[in-house]
């Protein structure tokens, strides 16, 4: 895998104010938000897509959505919020380094395509 953007982030070789941090993830305001609230949530372990993660990742994957709970409390947005993770060019992946968006802070309609978020 490439190094990215978010592998200089996570290892502290770009400077940024974390909105959570442990020992797995990050997670960072989006600089392009899509939402009041735009939260990514990056794995500390370089996956490219979600595709790419194994069965040795299933914790970290289990960890990322716990972390996403942790947040939404955090931020007082745990009532409604939503969850996207792009996988692919084809899917709106610009960054190849797997990451959640958090997305809150208004409604969310019903059947409402997250466009633009990368």
């Amino acid at each position: 895998m490439a190094d990215t953007i978010f592998g200089k982030i996570t290892r502290g070789e770009i400077p940024v104010d974390f909105v959570y941090e442990d020992d797995h993830c990050v997670a960072i305001n989006d600089i392009n938000p899509q939402a009041p609230v735009h939260i990514l949530v990056i794995p500390r372990k370089p996956i490219s897509r979600l595709v790419d993660a194994t069965t040795e990742d299933q914790v970290l994957l289990g960890h990322l959505l716990m972390a996403v709970g942790n947040i939404t409390r955090q931020l007082g947005v745990d009532e409604g919020f939503r969850v996207v993770i792009n996988n692919g060019e084809g899917g709106g992946q610009t960054v190849f380094h797997l990451h959640l968006h958090i997305l809150a802070g208004r409604t969310m309609a019903e059947g409402e395509l997250s466009q633009g978020i990368q």
